[in-house]
Order: C-alpha cells, then sequence, then structure tokens
C-alpha cells in the first residue's frame, strides 16, 4: 500500500522533530527513515491481500464521463465476483474517470481499488434509493423514525472486504441530503458513504471520502476492521458528517489520517438507550492513532450513544486544529451500559470552544419508552500529555448525581487562552479522580496525585 504525499510528509517531519531533541546533529537521515517502518501500527489485525483475478468496471459497460449511469455495470460486476467465487478473491478495478452510480453492494473477498483520478460519485436523486430495516442497537433510524436509506456503498455479512487506491476519492454529493435536513423534508434517516454490517476482516485506505450525506464510515458489529491512509472531508457546516463511527464493533484500528467535517471526526458508539441495551453488543478494542483533523465538534468523541457499552479505547498522538470540542466523551440519563477504560495521550488542540469535555447529559433519546433509571457507568477514563492553545474553556466534567463518573485521571495537560484573555477554566460535579501538573488546576474533586499511575 502506498501512503499519500501528505501523510508520508507528516510522518518524515514528526520523526524528524522527534529525533532531533535526543540525538546529535550527525545523526543520518536513514535513521528517520527506519522510525517509519517502526512506527507502532495495529493495522496487523488484518493482513492485506493481493488479489490475482482483476476484472474492470469498464468490462461491464462503465463509463467515467460523469454524466453516464454507472448502477448496472457496477451491481454486475459485484455479482460476477460474488458468483464466480475465484480463489483469493477478486479485485474490481475502476480506472480513472468521474462514474455516477446509485447505491450498490459489495461481496466477500473482494477489492474495489480506485486508480489515480478516479471518483465514484453518488447520484443526487432520492426516490430510487433503497431504504432497508433500521439497526436493531437503535430500534429506528437515527434521525427518523422507521427504516433508513442503505449507504451509498454497503457490506451486510462479509468477509474478507478491501476498499483502497491510489487516492482516489468516493464522492457521497451530500448536498440534496443536507438541505432535506435542513429544510425537514427527509422522509427517512440519511445513508453513510460505506457502511459495513455483521462483518469482519475489512480494510479501508488510501482514499479519499467527501461530501457523505450523514457519517462517513460506518462499521456497526464489525470485527477486525482496518481504516488507514483515508482523508475524509466535507463543510463545516454539513449537518452529522462524522468522519468514523465504529459501533458495537471490536478490533477497529483507525490510523494514519486526516478528516475535516461537519461534526465529530471519530465517534465510537454501542446503540441507544433501551434498543442498545437489549442488543447489548459493546464497542471494545478501538485504536485512534495519529490522525489529524478540524470540526466545530469533537476531535475525539465516545457517545453518546454508548447503550451497548465501551471499553478499551486507545486514541494517542492526535493533532486537531479549529474545533468545537477537543476530546468529547459524552452519554446521559436513560443511556444504560458502561464507558471505561478509555485513554486518550499526547494530543495537540489549537483554536478550540473546550479542551476537554466529559458529560452525562449529551444527547436525545429515540422514544419515549426509554427508562430514566438506567444510569450509564463512566470510569477508568485517563487523558494525559495535552497540550492546548487559543482554548476558551479548559475542561467541563459533568457526572451523573446517582452514578458520580470515577477514576477520572488527568495529567501533563496544559490549555492557554487566547491572547488577553483571561485564562480558560474547569467546572466539574459528580466526579472524582486524580489530577497531576495540570493547568490550569482542575477542580477541587479530583485530587493532586505524585507521579504514579495516574502520571504514567
Amino acid at each position: 500500500m502506498l501512503l499519500s504525499p501528505f501523510l508520508t510528509l507528516t510522518i518524515l517531519l514528526f520523526f524528524s522533530s522527534s529525533s532531533s531533541s535526543s540525538s546529535s546533529s550527525s545523526s543520518s537521515s536513514s535513521s528517520s527513515v527506519s522510525a517509519i517502518y517502526s512506527t507502532p501500527t495495529c493495522s496487523n489485525i488484518v493482513p492485506f491481500k493481493n488479489r490475482t483475478d482483476r476484472i474492470s468496471i469498464t468490462d461491464y459497460g462503465g463509463v467515467g464521463d460523469g454524466r453516464t449511469l454507472n448502477t448496472k455495470a457496477f451491481r454486475e460486476a459485484v455479482y460476477r465476483i460474488e458468483h464466480l467465487k475465484r480463489p483469493g478473491g477478486t479485485v474490481l478495478y475502476v480506472p480513472q474517470g468521474v462514474y455516477v452510480t446509485e447505491s450498490f453492494n459489495l461481496t466477500s473477498h473482494m477489492t474495489l481499488y480506485l486508480a489515480a483520478g478516479a471518483v465514484i460519485k453518488a447520484q443526487q436523486d432520492s426516490r430510487n434509493w433503497p431504504l432497508i430495516a433500521p439497526l436493531p442497537s437503535y430500534g429506528r433510524g437515527r434521525e427518523l423514525p422507521g427504516g433508513r436509506y442503505i449507504s451509498f456503498i454497503h457490506g451486510d455479512g462479509l468477509t474478507d472486504v478491501v476498499i483502497t487506491g491510489e487516492n482516489g476519492t468516493i464522492d457521497g454529493q451530500g448536498d440534496m441530503w443536507w438541505n432535506m435536513w435542513r429544510k425537514r423534508t427527509l422522509k427517512y434517516t440519511r445513508p453513510s458513504l460505506v457502511e459495513f454490517v455483521n462483518s469482519q476482516d475489512i480494510i479501508i485506505s488510501n482514499l479519499i471520502f467527501k461530501n457523505s450525506p450523514f457519517w462517513n464510515i460506518h462499521p456497526v458489529y464489525c470485527n477486525n476492521v482496518v481504516v488507514r491512509y483515508v482523508t475524509i472531508l466535507a463543510p463545516r457546516d454539513s449537518p452529522n458528517t462524522d468522519g468514523v463511527d465504529p459501533d458495537s464493533s471490536s478490533n477497529v484500528c483507525i490510523e494514519d489520517s486526516y478528516i475535516s467535517t461537519g461534526d465529530d471526526l471519530v465517534a465510537v458508539k454501542s446503540g441507544w438507550d433501551e434498543y442498545g441495551i437489549a442488543y447489548g453488543r459493546p464497542s471494545s478494542g478501538i485504536t485512534i492513532r495519529r490522525l489529524t483533523g478540524s470540526s466545530p465538534f469533537a476531535g475525539i468523541a465516545v457517545g453518546s450513544e454508548t447503550s451497548g457499552g465501551v471499553e478499551n479505547v486507545l486514541a494517542e498522538n492526535i493533532n486537531l486544529f479549529n474545533m468545537g470540542v477537543g476530546i468529547h466523551i459524552k452519554t446521559n440519563k436513560g443511556r444504560g451500559g458502561f464507558i471505561k477504560n478509555i485513554t486518550v495521550a499526547h494530543v495537540y488542540v489549537e483554536n478550540a470552544r473546550q479542551g476537554i469535555k466529559i458529560a452525562g447529559d449529551v444527547g436525545g433519546h429515540p422514544d419515549e419508552k426509554y427508562n430514566p433509571d438506567a444510569l450509564p457507568v463512566v470510569k477508568g477514563i485517563t487523558i494525559r500529555n495535552v497540550w492546548g492553545v487559543k482554548v476558551n474553556r479548559a475542561g467541563l466534567i459533568n457526572g451523573l448525581k446517582n452514578s458520580p463518573f470515577t477514576d477520572v485521571c488527568l495529567s501533563v495537560i496544559n490549555f492557554h487562552g487566547m491572547a488577553g484573555s483571561r485564562a480558560p477554566n474547569w467546572k466539574c460535579s459528580d466526579v472524582s479522580g486524580f489530577a497531576y501538573q495540570v493547568s490550569p488546576w482542575p477542580c477541587s474533586q479530583l485530587h493532586s496525585q505524585e507521579p504514579g499511575s495516574c502520571a504514567i
């Protein structure tokens, strides 16, 4: 797999700057190169497969003129892959050009490969867009009761699927959907750009995703998913265009990517209120590493739909610019479930409304059937090595009176406000934990602690 020029430069600069502080000026450039290949990664959870069998979308009548509708070509090509079942699977190659199509499904043991200059573009017409049942852990569409529009590129019950290429583009042309949302003329929940349901061994890499109608990349009820070397773009005012949303999924790796959208860059979820509690599938083993981005909402988020539980999340080496909130852990009464063992480390935040927010009063409910006494358990939240400049408020931690947040640990955190303004402050309630080398000093509920387990 090839790195994009942007990511190659970013990684080189990172290691060059890191080594300069600890190495002499005589250190050779080869040390930086070797450092790239020793960079920690979780991407090996899904081995990349080089498939020998290959077909082109043009073999099935695909025309990349930006006008011709290619739905038949994509669906026939996938049908061929599904039914011929070549050993090792098949590559569906999309050459340079703009291929307009309606939504289409993928199949197991295939690679969707976009060449340099290839664009798969969604048709802007909702009349023939297929509807599917709501996710059982949500009980209804996320936006509206009833079903939901299928994602532009969809996979259900699949194994061994790769979506990759040479920085080609998958364009959801979301304007039509955003305008319907703004005008309140939507009949059902908008489609995601790419969604995998009940699937495993998925790789999404080396592509540009832009203008999603709703969430961009949504693995739900999945296991072993890698999202790496991707760029995800949407206007800042585009509604609910989350970057990557691992949802009731395990072993998910998100690395080396740039995301600039209208909502959370990465949001870990696990179902909504009574439906998520009943479905009972947590998100676990989520790693987010070397992510850069911008959003009016959150950079790294957990929630607010966490009713199946979220545990064992690691986010590190994150660079955030022009943010609403840097790190946001969010839940609400009626959610139930748990959020535990969350670690966020080595984060740079520049120009943000708020640095850190951990709150128990965020997000609505699917209907009136939720149990307000179903209180979430939030414990074991570690946030360390965070540096923020131009941050209006340092942090807000609001636990629940009958379910306080516990074992919250903040260490080596510095937030600086706008030039000429007062220092950013903290506000807390119903929380217990520790703090070490935090500036400005957080709320009194977090006790001062010398270096130890909290500060590692």
